[in-house]
């Protein structure tokens, strides 16, 4: 059994950052894709970024330029490092490993607000 915790939430002003990590229960993440879903209140979870087993990046538009996803495999983790964040940011933060049947962290809370 997979198991993802993610951590590195919390309470930020606009314009500030966070880094947001994933890490696994084994070495896995450089065998699967690893994604960063987030979920706004009343709003469907969306997809934010992914990484590929070959490393390579892939980011949902309005987050490209402000959002880097990376990996470090010795660590078993991945990381979702956020700049520039302002208030349409604010969600819950998933992880998702794209193994079997896909396998979900339990979330870690971001909040943009002054």
């Amino acid at each position: 059994q997979v198991q993802l915790v993610e951590s590195g939430g919390g309470l930020v002003q606009p314009g500030g950052s966070l880094r947001l990590s994933c890490t696994a229960s084994g070495s896995i993440f450089r065998s699967y894709t690893t994604a960063w879903y987030r979920q706004a209140p009343g709003k469907q979870r969306e997809w934010v970024a992914h990484i590929t087993s070959d490393g390579v990046t892939y980011y949902e538009d309005v987050v490209k330029g402000r959002f880097t996803i990376s990996r470090d495999n010795a660590k078993n983790s991945v990381y979702l490092q956020m700049n520039s964040l302002n208030t349409e940011d604010t969600a819950v933060y998933y992880c998702h490993l794209s193994m079997r049947g896909g396998y979900w962290g339990q979330g870690t809370q971001v909040t943009v607000s002054s």
